[in-house]
Formats: C-alpha cells, sequence, structure tokens
C-alpha cells in the first residue's frame, strides 16, 4: 500500500507541476478571463489518460503500478476538476455566460473527443 501511495504521489506531484507549467504558457499574454489553461490541461490530461487505458487494455504492455503512476498520478495532478468548477463559478459571478457555456460544454465535449482519440491512436500503432 506505501508503494502505491509513493506511485500515485509522485506521479500526482509531476501532473501538478505539469499543469501549472502549461496554464502559465498558454496564459501568457491572453488579456481574456476565460481559462484557456486549465481547458487545455483538461483536454490534454484526457488525450493522456485515453492512450494509457488503450495501453493498459493491451494487457502486458503496461503494468498496474505504470497505470496507477500515469492515470492516477500524473493525469489525476494535472487534470483539473477543483480549478474547473472554481472558473465555472467565477464565470457565474461575473455573468460571463457565453464563456460558462463554452468551457463546461467544451470541456465535456472535448475531452471526451481527446480520450477517443488516445484510445483510437493505440489500437491503430498496436
Amino acid at each position: 500500500m506505501l508503494r502505491t501511495l509513493l506511485i500515485v504521489g509522485t506521479g500526482g506531484f509531476i501532473g501538478s507541476v505539469m499543469r501549472y507549467l502549461v496554464q502559465v504558457f498558454v496564459e501568457r499574454g491572453l488579456s481574456t478571463t476565460f481559462p484557456w489553461g486549465t481547458f487545455v490541461a483538461n483536454i490534454a490530461g484526457s488525450f493522456i489518460i485515453g492512450i494509457v487505458f488503450a495501453f493498459a487494455e493491451k494487457g502486458n504492455l503496461m503494468g498496474a503500478e505504470w497505470r496507477m503512476f500515469l492515470a492516477v498520478g500524473i493525469c489525476g495532478g494535472f487534470t483539473t476538476f477543483s480549478s474547473f468548477t472554481y472558473n465555472n463559478l467565477t464565470m457565474i459571478n461575473e455573468h460571463s455566460f457565453g464563456h460558462l457555456i463554452w468551457n463546461v460544454g467544451g470541456s465535456l465535449f472535448f475531452g471526451i473527443l481527446a480520450v477517443y482519440l488516445g484510445v483510437i491512436i493505440v489500437k491503430m500503432i498496436f
């Protein structure tokens, strides 16, 4: 159990740092209130988790510890549901309903699409 916690925690640390860097890079120079950094991190994380689970379905390509490290740790730290919900509340409070609809709908649609594409790419390659 301790080993699993360390694996997930290490992945979470890496994912959280990656998310911060994505947010800084994506939002650098933007003057919009739309949370593009969070949006991009959620879509990219969805794509990555699609790839991870597609590899895991192949049986012998990825062990349980790698799946925990990548999916629960890195993707869990990288994707940002709590930031996502806070950003949505902020948009509600600011009456930015167009941005709210785009963020919620776009994150859901493109997140599902990204997971699907990740799975399809792995299935095409392997």
